[in-house]
């Protein structure tokens, strides 16, 4: 992946309403920039079709300037394939001082294209200060370290990874070490689901599943540590903990 998506997990923050960023629009030039950096997303899943569209015109618009509809067809892993190449858009966006807004409640105008379903939207719009971004992550209301990670060898890197964002600020993730694997699964503890519908609950978090693999694997690129990922169907979604992926560090370079 792309390495100045690193950087931005630092600055990113969720512009829940676009207020206070200036009069600065998106440009024509950095339009076009967005859509071919769209072409380049890496996918989580090779063989799930997919469709992302940028259009002005959607509900519930909280002050962005445009939309980013994310549409695939419902095959093993979507949810999680359309939150890891959406959190890779939503980083690159940062990095061009464009705020961005995970929206799960936005609708398009159209909920099928191209045979494919609208999964979700995140909304965007240009900022015109840097400052505006998140001066001090580690600020950000968080579960802690031992919450969501269970070993000792990778640390620095959980102390990271547990600031990917998530539906309702949910977070639900917990990682186990074994050996040279990291066990990577949606956890959701059972009664636990803030402000969001039960019914969505789990649909959202699959697709923040795939946005923390995204934080994790870049993670490791920058740490320069090599890896294989393995993942793993949900056989019931309803479990308390579902295994996602399985990484196998097979050296580190640090």
């Amino acid at each position: 992946m792309d390495s100045i998506l690193y950087d931005s997990i630092f600055k990113r923050k969720s512009f829940h309403l676009f207020r206070n960023i200036g009069n600065e629009k998106i440009s024509k030039e950095e339009l076009n920039d967005l859509l071919s950096y769209i072409d380049k997303l890496k996918p989580l899943v090779d063989n799930v079709k997919y469709k992302i569209i940028v259009q002005k015109d959607t509900s519930f618009v909280r002050g962005g300037e445009y939309s980013i509809l994310f549409y695939s067809e419902k095959k093993d892993n979507y949810l999680q394939n359309i939150g890891y190449i959406g959190e890779q858009l939503d980083l690159y966006l940062v990095s061009k001082n464009i705020g961005t807004l995970w929206f799960g409640i936005g609708r398009p105008k159209e909920n099928k294209i191209d045979g494919l379903d609208y999964v979700i939207m995140i909304q965007i719009a240009k900022v015109d200060s840097p400052n505006k971004f998140r001066k001090d992550m580690y600020k950000s209301k968080r579960k802690s370290i031992e919450e969501i990670w269970n070993g000792e060898k990778y640390l620095e890197i959980a102390n990271i990874v547990r600031f990917a964002p998530s539906a309702c600020n949910t977070q639900p993730w917990k990682v186990i070490e074994k050996d040279n694997d990291l066990e990577v699964y949606r956890y959701r503890k059972k009664g636990k689901r803030g402000i969001m519908p039960k019914n969505l609950v789990i649909y959202y978090n699959q697709i923040d599943i795939g946005i923390f693999l995204c934080f994790l694997e870049l993670c490791f690129e920058h740490n320069r540590i090599d890896y294989t990922r393995e993942l793993f169907v949900e056989k019931n979604s309803e479990l308390e903990n579902n295994l996602a992926a399985i990484y196998k560090i097979k050296n580190t370079n640090n």
